[in-house]
């Protein structure tokens, strides 16, 4: 699988915090190995977002990615649930 990445999403990336960081390059090792890992909580959104689906990279970060096709993903958004949902 190929997972490019946003240009928001390496900003806000690097906002986050170095032990924020280490946690989200281990659960995208995860998701390149196995994206529906039961750890991601993989799952589709609604609303204005319903084209996209969202991985847990800890308790309250979340990553918003779209599937670009079957072996290529974007990943757009990374941060907190109020930040990306509210």
């Amino acid at each position: 699988m190929i997972v490019n990445f946003h240009g928001d999403f390496k900003k806000d990336l690097k906002k986050l915090s170095k032990n924020q960081q280490v946690q989200f390059f281990k659960r995208l090792d995860t998701f390149l190995k196995n994206p529906t890992h039961i750890v991601l909580n993989n799952h589709k959104l609604s609303g204005k977002l319903k084209n996209m689906r969202s991985i847990n990279i800890t308790g309250n970060i979340r990553v918003i990615y779209e599937e670009v096709d079957r072996n290529t993903v974007l990943f757009l958004m990374i941060g907190n649930h109020g930040k990306l949902y509210g």
